[in-house]
């Protein structure tokens, strides 16, 4: 005898539905806390054998606050779940639970891996940096944009250089300076927060063995070695390293029917930052690098035969792949691989 349970999460309520030899024995809502949850499952199915619900921004804390209540929990791919609860007539969060459930029982879901705490932390933190940037970047081209509105052209230059060719334009217009200082203000506060927030991604790069073997290729840097390591968390999760380029979306799809057979653009699933840092680390092999290896060779001859773009996407795979086995040996970048006599 044993139940299975389907949970659709949202903010403030989860929507319950159990399970039992095929039939729903009970179903209803609750807060959306492990705890409760955890209370609710011991009190309505005490032979648990699946707990499962969707991805989602509580998924993490769900996993792993259920599993520490000893539940089997078991998170599962969204979109994977979508194809099956489309075919409710209704959707409500109750039906939701419902399929879930089914999907529970039956055994047809696909699980996903849940990154631990410790990688969730370091990558918190390469996501704040990341979103402090981009606010600077928006305040400084807000700033030049209405400075421009008034003739005042601000030159070309970035931090300190910024701040002090603004302050010098505005000088002479105090009307316009009341307004444009508060945002220049900002700017350098979130500016000052996004380098302090790098020092640390830096420093915890450097003390992190796995990120100091990516950090031997050349053009990847702190920011792509962290953010590749803590996506991966363990090599041995991955039983190829090919796969690693499909896993991030960095191959294409292909659409077979009848007699019709081609490949697309890349899937573009998977981590979406990722995927972006491994495109402009390949980008920097091929334009700015100095240093010869085989991987920019490979795609410098690649770029003349299908573009700079496509082959910049290639070298992005082809990153992804040798940084896994990388990882897998432990060893450091091979710039040129030694042939044999």
């Amino acid at each position: 005898m044993e139940e299975y349970i389907g949970l659709d999460v949202s903010m403030k309520e989860t929507a319950v539905s159990i399970r039992r030899d095929g039939q729903r024995i009970w179903r209803g809502k609750c807060a959306s806390d492990p705890a409760v949850i955890a209370q609710l499952v011991r009190k309505r199915a005490s032979f648990a054998k699946r707990v499962v619900f969707e991805t989602g921004p509580l998924s993490v804390w769900f996993y792993h606050a259920l599993c520490s209540e000893g539940l089997p929990a078991i998170c599962i791919d969204a979109r994977h779940a979508k194809a099956a609860l489309d075919m409710a007539p209704n959707k409500t969060d109750a039906n939701d639970a419902d399929g879930l459930a089914h999907l529970a029982e039956v055994g047809f879901f696909r699980e996903v891996r849940v990154k631990g705490f410790d990688s969730m932390l370091t990558r918190t933190l390469v996501a704040a940096r990341r979103h402090l940037v981009r606010i600077t970047t928006a305040l400084s081209n807000q700033i030049r944009g209405l400075m421009k509105t008034f003739g005042l052209v601000v030159p070309a230059g970035k931090g300190s250089n910024f701040e002090r060719n603004v302050r010098r334009l505005l000088a002479d217009h105090p009307g316009l300076s009341e307004i444009m200082l508060p945002l220049l203000e900002a700017w350098r506060t979130t500016r000052l927060q996004s380098v302090e927030l790098g020092r640390q991604l830096v420093a915890q790069a450097r003390q992190e063995k796995a990120c100091q073997l990516l950090m031997s290729i050349p053009g990847v840097g702190a920011i792509t070695a962290t953010a590749f390591v803590t996506a991966i968390e363990n090599p041995d999760n991955f039983r190829r390293s090919r796969s690693v380029g499909a896993w991030l979306g960095l191959t294409t799809r292909r659409y077979q029917s009848g007699e019709v057979d081609y490949d697309g653009h890349i899937s573009r699933r998977g981590d979406r930052h990722v995927r972006s840092l491994l495109y402009e680390a390949a980008m920097v092999i091929l334009t700015r690098s100095r240093a010869d290896s085989d991987l920019r060779t490979w795609g410098l001859k690649l770029k003349e035969r299908i573009g700079f773009k496509r082959a910049a996407v290639a070298v992005a795979r082809k990153l992804a792949v040798i940084m896994h086995a990388m990882l897998r040996a432990d060893t450091s970048f091979v710039r040129v691989a030694k042939v044999a006599a």
